[in-house]
């Protein structure tokens, strides 16, 4: 017997496979903490529920007795894997008194779940696949629905999905956010359809700008999807002539009008950093090379959006953290990287 069980998942959304998980957690421990993963994140054909709504779900496909039991703990996707074990394991370690017997439960579905190793400490319980859902089929056939069909689209996997589940994707339907989440998952099945009979998958390779000036960063609102409306920092893809500096310089520029010489920029440069996870986006796999200056106390530049900026604005380093929700895929984590937001990082990817 253990004092505490772990389940980590993403539960977007929750389905059987993962209630089958969490009943052998529960019948391991009288506590179980569940790990909710990608908390923070903004809404996205791959995140579209808040980790609140996530634990919400989970909570209401169980009896109440369990549910007094099951203690959820958010964490952020750190894109780096050492970083997020301290993570979770600093956020276990307030809910359980030192030298607990800690279960971790969990299924090896692919090469994503090797973090499963990386808790020494705790015992393993390697359980074989339950069910045949994953949460990438639901969502598929979730966004590919109206509010009007979405019992009928989720009819054929309604088997292996909680009542309360279907019932909260049903009402989520008609929310403001369906329809923007369902443009945007069609934007990135038409992207990826794009280089379906390539001979293997591309690899695209972007830059970024992170442009420090007063202890302000530079942030845009993306203008189209994916992200659309999403703060993040400029930037965009490599073309084919160009350096990562001159692609860097040209992005910063089309996207911000910022005028300063490259001179300036040259010795304002800090770092660069490559950001290479290979979930940091939905578009595929995108290596990108964050460039970081900083201006120091010089004069805000003047800003203006333009291409693909709705908006630009300079925004205080002590407000970021609390706008990290609003981020495109993993920019915040990137600003986290150069600024040391949340106090843990690492290097990068």
């Amino acid at each position: 017997m253990h004092d505490t069980a772990l389940l980590i998942g993403r539960f977007e959304p929750v389905h059987s496979g993962h209630l089958a998980l969490l009943q052998e957690a529960l019948r391991q421990a009288p506590q179980v903490i569940v790990v909710v993963g990608s908390a923070w994140q903004p809404r996205s054909p791959k995140n579209p529920f808040t980790w609140q709504e996530r634990e919400a779900m989970l909570r209401e496909a169980l009896p109440a007795p369990d549910r007094a039991r099951v203690r959820v703990l958010p964490v952020r996707d750190y894109y780096n894997e050492a970083v997020w074990v301290q993570a979770v394991q600093a956020g276990v370690a307030q809910h359980t008194p030192p030298g607990a017997r800690i279960a971790l439960v969990g299924h090896f579905k692919d090469a994503t779940s090797s973090y499963l190793r990386a808790f020494p400490g705790w015992s393993l319980i390697d359980l074989p696949r339950q069910g045949q859902m994953d949460a990438t089929t639901i969502r598929d056939a979730y966004f590919s629905a109206t509010p009007d069909t979405v019992g009928q689209a989720l009819a054929p996997l309604a088997a292996e999905i909680p009542a309360s589940t279907i019932a909260t994707l049903q009402q989520f339907a008609h929310t403001e956010h369906y329809p923007a989440l369902q443009e945007e998952w069609g934007m990135l099945r038409s992207y990826r359809d794009a280089w379906a009979a390539a001979p293997y998958p591309p690899v695209f390779v972007t830059v970024d700008a992170v442009l420090r000036c007063q202890d302000h960063v530079l942030l845009i609102r993306r203008a189209h999807a994916p992200g659309k409306g999403q703060l993040a920092v400029p930037g965009g893809f490599l073309e084919q002539r160009e350096t990562v500096w001159q692609s860097c310089l040209r992005e910063l520029a089309e996207e911000t009008h910022c005028g300063l010489p490259e001179a300036t920029l040259r010795a304002a440069l800090q770092s660069v950093a490559v950001f290479d996870h290979p979930d940091r986006s939905q578009r595929g796999r995108t290596i990108t090379h964050a460039h970081y200056f900083d201006l120091g106390n010089a004069p805000l530049p003047a800003v203006q959006a333009d291409d693909d900026a709705l908006q630009t604005e300079w925004v205080p380093v002590g407000q970021i953290a609390a706008l990290e929700a609003e981020f495109f895929e993993d920019h915040f984590h990137m600003l986290d990287h150069f600024l040391q937001i949340t106090g843990l990082v690492g290097s990068a990817g």
